[in-house]
């Protein structure tokens, strides 16, 4: 494996696996939805996404054209991560700043995350969007999987 894949993965390992880290996102007990709820079509609003590395994918263990990607989010004070779905996507998200609240498709309530926190995003129906109910920004890192040609794509 190439130094710039090991790096990229040693970043992702570190980030997810941090110090203290704890697993989140989980609904809380009683309000899990057996079927998936509707949500509302919540709009991009404040949400700085730089890409900061990727890997190539092609051809790794049988992959297609598809690429690890780290992105770095910044959500402004009351903005939105719009809605989105992991069906084909799967991705980890770390919350390093701030406190973030998720609208999930099989949660009958919000979900708080906080610092520290780190939440796996894939599935058949896993469907949400994300909002930032502070005065502060608040800062994540995604790791995803993503096909190289929607890799600038900002739902992607």
């Amino acid at each position: 494996m190439s130094n710039r894949i090991l790096a990229a993965l040693a970043a992702t390992a570190i980030l997810v696996a941090g110090g203290g880290t704890a697993i989140a996102g989980e609904c809380p007990a009683g309000q899990t939805l057996t079927k998936a709820r509707d949500l509302a079509d919540a709009p991009d609003i404040g949400v700085d996404r730089p890409i900061l590395s990727t890997v190539d994918l092609t051809g790794w263990r049988g992959m297609g054209n598809f690429m690890l990607r780290l992105r770095k989010l910044t959500i402004a004070p009351h903005g939105v991560v719009p809605t989105h779905a992991h069906n084909d996507r799967p991705s980890i998200v770390h919350i390093v700043e701030g406190e973030i609240v998720e609208h999930n498709a099989f949660c009958a309530v919000p979900i708080i995350h906080k610092p520290g926190d780190t939440t796996p995003e894939s599935g058949a129906g896993h469907i949400h969007w994300w909002e930032n109910t502070s005065d502060k920004p608040v800062v994540i890192f995604s790791t995803d999987v993503v096909p190289f040609e929607k890799q600038k794509e900002s739902m992607m």
